[in-house]
């Protein structure tokens, strides 16, 4: 499997990780531990994928992150999944 790519990141995904990551005020300390667990060398599923980091979530797909969300804030992976679990609650009430 591939390692997700920290050094060869499109200009246009590091500028947009950059812009999220002011704008979402994430602090020294978050990407102090970015920092850490980059240097692990994570190994990059094919399907999209996030990192929990407590203060904040880093989400991507494939070999590259993409986006940067506030704790709190739901991967879409994981909310396609919420939405789905409703629906299927909904439709056996309703049987």
């Amino acid at each position: 499997m591939p390692k997700i790519e920290w050094d060869q990141l499109p200009p246009t995904i590091r500028d947009h990780l950059l812009d999220r990551a002011r704008e979402r005020q994430v602090s020294i300390e978050d990407l102090y531990k970015l920092k850490l667990w980059r240097e692990t060398e994570p190994i990059a599923p094919e399907d999209p994928w996030y990192k929990d980091f407590g203060c904040f979530k880093l989400c991507g797909e494939g070999k590259y992150p993409k986006i940067f969300l506030l704790a709190g804030q739901i991967p879409k992976r994981q909310a396609n999944r919420l939405i789905e679990l409703a629906r299927s609650k909904a439709n056996s009430r309703s049987v």
